[in-house]
């Protein structure tokens, strides 16, 4: 008997072990007075933190985050970025999507599980609210006994940022008015929370206390971050861009970094002396401490992409055992041309698949769904569009509205436009009719069947000008098959696309007056965003919803319920 118990309690640790470990985190956000650039402002934190902790677990783990909105007078919600919620769509953190928002004072759980390592992060998708700080990475390992195709000593965390002074509101109100009004560039680029500011600027202003500035450069709180090595040694850098707006490089002075992954899946390695990364995406590359020992060196992120207006973000690579804190004895690095496209063009269509890790896209697709990214104006209204539509998310969400079936009227059932009429549009002028719509309609797609989405980029309503778009979408990974100039031509350009070993992403650029194609597996039940990364675009329209095998999805929690036509309901 003694011996059977004994091999019932292996077996049942040897089913908990695979099942992964349950790792809890319990979160405070709220407003405080931070100074992450020298400037005194008001900030979202996460247990007074911004950038929030970090989320650590090993592939197959549940995470639970027990969040309590303590912002006061704000609703929040947040989403796992990178993580598909296989099984909890109502996890994915999307206010009007997959939840209502959680309230001031209210307390929310999600539960989901990291079903693949990888580097990704989180970040809040209510209104602009990660504009004010509210992000973070993940980092999900691989199980233990398992080897990655690659090598370090150890890992480091890089979590860039753009940072401006006005608040999210101030941004969101200039946005909706008329006559419009301009994010514009931002302040201060901020490398894992820190920047500096040039105070002289705002040397009369005090601050919130009335006690002094309200910018000091001897504020502990920016002074540069500092990344510690030791010569010889080979490290991990898990970098991710959490920009509100801006596109950047990234670099260290005198070393070579290694591209092996990209938003979770491995990459066929190779050498970079500029890092391009994009509002949404995260990247790991290999760094040697293989120089000049007696001195530190800079780490530095630049806007490309726009003309800039902001300072170079500086932080510092320090090796061991030097003084941490001495400054390099020169400039950080400039960064490249801002409009300098061909480089940032050729680094994503290097990216590949790893060999020992391609995942092949299938051969075809069942629906083709082609989205002209357009800038318009909504009645007097300036605004981002696709195929002419402005997005709008309705009261009652979409995950709610589909699964409970006595919700109507919620949203538009007139299905989205698959594409556009070329021979209406030329993409390298401003478009001839300014004018859209708004919708909340969504694309619903046959679950199981495969779509391919080719993006379209074309002119703003400014002359000689096409904005760069990072694309993200919710609950999937997709193939990147290929990237061209021009106007996409279905028979020319689709025997261009790589079948072979594109690699997958969560997230992906349109470049200026050209098209990215991707295609991925509509097999997540649930209801998903896909959007431009910008926050100010998403803000103004620039996004589209998914809806597939909707009848699949379990139970709804009674937690994500309460807003639009949902109040009161309690799932039975």
């Amino acid at each position: 008997m003694g011996k059977l118990l004994l091999g019932l309690l292996i077996v049942l640790l040897a089913v908990q072990a695979s099942e992964g470990r349950v790792r809890r985190h319990k979160w405070d956000v709220k407003y405080e007075y931070k100074s992450p650039d020298c400037y005194e402002k008001l900030v979202i934190t996460v247990n007074g933190q911004s950038p929030g902790p970090t989320i650590r677990a090993e592939q197959g783990d549940t995470v639970i985050v027990e969040l309590k909105n303590s912002l006061g007078t704000e609703n929040v919600a947040v989403h796992w970025h990178g993580i598909r919620q296989i099984g909890t769509p109502w996890s994915d953190g999307v206010e009007g999507v997959t939840q209502c928002p959680i309230l001031p004072g209210d307390t929310f759980i999600y539960k989901f599980v990291v079903d693949r390592p990888g580097t990704y992060m989180y970040h809040a998708h209510y209104g602009m609210q990660r504009e004010a700080g509210l992000y973070g990475l993940i980092q999900v390992a691989v199980p233990k006994g398992t080897s990655e195709p690659f090598s370090y000593d150890a890992d480091h965390s890089i979590v860039l940022s753009d940072w401006y002074h006005k608040s999210a509101y101030q941004q969101a109100a200039g946005l909706s008015s008329i006559p419009f009004v301009w994010v514009g560039e931002p302040q201060s680029l901020l490398i894992q929370g820190r920047g500096r500011y040039n105070c002289s600027l705002v040397a009369s202003l005090k601050n919130a206390a009335g006690t002094g500035s309200i910018c000091n450069t001897t504020n502990p709180q920016c002074s540069p971050h500092v990344t510690i090595v030791v010569p010889g040694k080979t490290y991990r850098l898990r970098i991710a861009s959490v920009t509100s707006l801006s596109a950047l490089s990234f670099e260290i002075e005198g070393h070579n970094m290694t591209i092996v992954e990209a938003d979770g899946h491995y990459v066929d390695p190779f050498v970079v002396q500029r890092l391009f990364i994009y509002s949404g995406e995260t990247y790991s590359v290999l760094i040697k401490a293989d120089q000049d020992p007696t001195r530190n060196y800079w780490m530095g992120t630049n806007v490309v992409g726009r003309k800039p207006a902001t300072p170079t973000g500086a932080a510092i690579l320090n090796y061991y055992p030097n003084h941490p804190k001495r400054s390099p004895p020169n400039m950080a690095p400039a960064g490249p041309l801002w409009n300098d496209t061909a480089p940032r063009v050729n680094q994503s269509r290097a990216i590949k698949a790893h060999p020992g890790y391609v995942v092949p896209p299938p051969q075809r697709s069942v629906r083709v769904i082609t989205m002209l990214n357009t800038q318009n104006r909504v009645n007097g209204h300036t605004k981002w569009g696709v195929n002419n539509f402005s997005f709008v998310l309705p009261h009652t969400p979409y995950l709610i509205a589909l699964k409970e079936k006595y919700v109507k009227h919620a949203f538009n059932p007139t299905p989205a436009p698959d594409s556009y009429s070329p021979a209406d549009y030329d993409i390298f002028r401003p478009p001839p009719n300014p004018n859209a719509s708004l919708s909340d309609s969504i694309y619903r797609l046959e679950f199981g069947s495969v779509v391919d989405v080719i993006l379209q980029n074309a002119n703003s309503l400014t002359a000689n000008n096409s904005e760069t778009h990072p694309w993200h979408l919710h609950g999937h990974d997709f193939w990147v098959l290929g990237f061209g100039h021009g106007v996409y031509n279905p028979v020319k350009d689709s025997s261009k696309l790589n079948l072979v070993n594109p690699i997958m992403k969560n997230t992906v650029p349109l470049f200026p007056y050209g098209w990215t194609a991707i295609r991925f597996r509509a097999d997540n039940p649930g209801v998903w965003f896909f959007h431009c990364h910008i926050e100010p675009h998403l803000y103004m329209g620039m996004g589209v919803v998914f809806e597939e095998g909707v009848e699949k999805v379990g139970r709804l929690p009674s937690s994500i319920m309460g807003c639009g036509q949902t109040k009161g309901h309690r799932s039975p």
